[in-house]
C-alpha cells in the first residue's frame, strides 16, 4: 500500500475532468492538481516546448512526493510521454491508449473519430493507437484547437460552441462513424453541444472516464493504492490567475478550492 498522492498536470482547467473521474474511481486517494494556465494553449506549440513543459510539471509534481503522475493533456500525452518516460523512476500515465481502448471498444462498424488539438490530431498518437488495436478500423480525424478556448471562456453551452463544431465536423458526419474520441481533455465539458451536433447514434468516447479506470488498474497491479479510509485531500497549482482558475475549475468538479497556490513552473 501506498499513502502518497497522485500528481495530474494539464496545461488548463481541462485536466480536472479527469480528476473528476479518479474522485469516483478512487476516492480515497489525496490528488495534486498543476494547470498550466500560464501557458496555455499546448496543442499549437512544437513537440521540443510540450517536452520541455511535461518534464517541468513532471519535476514539479515530484517535489510533492507523488506515487503516479497523470499526464492529463492529450497533447502531453501524444508528444511528451514516448519521449520521458524512461527519464523519471515513477509511473507515467497518458490518456491516448485508455481512450483508444474505449473507442475501439464502443465502435461496432470499425468507423471511428478523432477529434483533438492540432499537435494531438497532427502526431497521429490515437490514429496508430486505435489502429494497433483494431487494424481494420477506418479512422476520420480532425483538428478542432478553437474547443479549447470556447472551454477556457465558459462558452461551452452557446451558440458559438454549436456553430464552432458545425464547422469542425463537417467531414466526420460525412464519415458516419459510430464512436467518437473526445481527444482533448476540455473537451468532455462540451459534451452536451458534441452529442446535438453528431446525433445520438454516435458514442462520445471520454479519455478522461478510461484513463482513472488506467490508473485504478496501474495501482492495483503494483500494490500502490491507498489503504485509507478519511476523506482524500485535493491540492491544486497553477501558474496563473487562480481566481479564474477557481470560477471555472469549481463548475467542472465539486471540491472546495479555496486554496490553489500560483507557482512559477520555469522554475522546475
Amino acid at each position: 500500500m501506498n499513502n502518497q498522492a497522485i500528481g495530474i498536470f494539464d496545461s488548463g482547467f481541462g485536466g480536472l475532468t479527469v480528476l473528476k473521474e479518479l474522485r469516483k474511481v478512487l476516492p480515497n486517494e489525496d490528488l495534486i492538481y498543476f494547470g498550466d494556465t500560464a501557458r496555455i494553449p499546448y496543442g499549437t506549440k512544437s513537440k521540443e516546448t510540450i517536452i520541455k513543459y511535461s518534464k517541468q510539471n513532471i519535476r514539479f509534481l515530484m517535489r510533492h512526493h507523488v506515487k503516479a503522475i497523470v499526464v492529463a493533456c492529450n497533447t502531453a500525452s501524444a508528444l511528451a510521454v514516448p519521449v520521458v518516460e524512461s527519464m523519471f523512476d515513477i509511473p507515467l500515465i497518458g490518456v491516448i491508449e485508455p481512450g483508444a481502448k474505449g473507442a475501439v471498444r464502443e465502435s461496432k462498424s470499425g468507423k471511428i473519430g478523432v477529434i483533438g488539438t492540432t499537435g494531438t490530431v497532427r502526431s497521429g498518437a490515437y490514429q496508430d493507437a486505435i489502429a494497433r488495436l483494431r487494424p481494420e478500423s477506418m479512422i476520420e480525424s480532425t483538428p478542432c484547437p478553437l474547443f479549447v478556448q470556447i472551454v477556457e471562456e465558459g462558452w461551452q453551452d452557446t451558440e458559438i460552441a454549436r456553430l464552432t463544431a458545425e464547422k469542425y465536423l463537417e467531414d466526420i458526419k460525412r464519415a458516419k462513424i459510430d464512436a467518437m474520441v473526445m481527444g482533448c481533455t476540455h473537451y468532455p465539458i462540451l459534451e452536451n453541444t458534441l452529442r446535438k451536433v453528431m446525433g445520438e447514434q454516435v458514442t462520445l468516447v471520454n479519455p478522461a472516464r478510461e484513463t482513472a479506470l488506467a490508473v485504478k488498474s496501474v495501482l492495483e497491479s503494483e500494490g500502490m493504492l491507498s489503504d485509507r479510509d478519511n476523506e482524500a485531500e485535493y491540492r491544486f497549482y497553477v501558474s496563473d490567475d487562480p481566481d479564474k482558475f477557481r470560477e471555472t475549475g469549481s463548475q467542472i468538479v465539486s471540491v472546495p478550492m479555496t486554496m490553489i497556490r500560483k507557482i512559477s513552473i520555469e522554475n522546475y
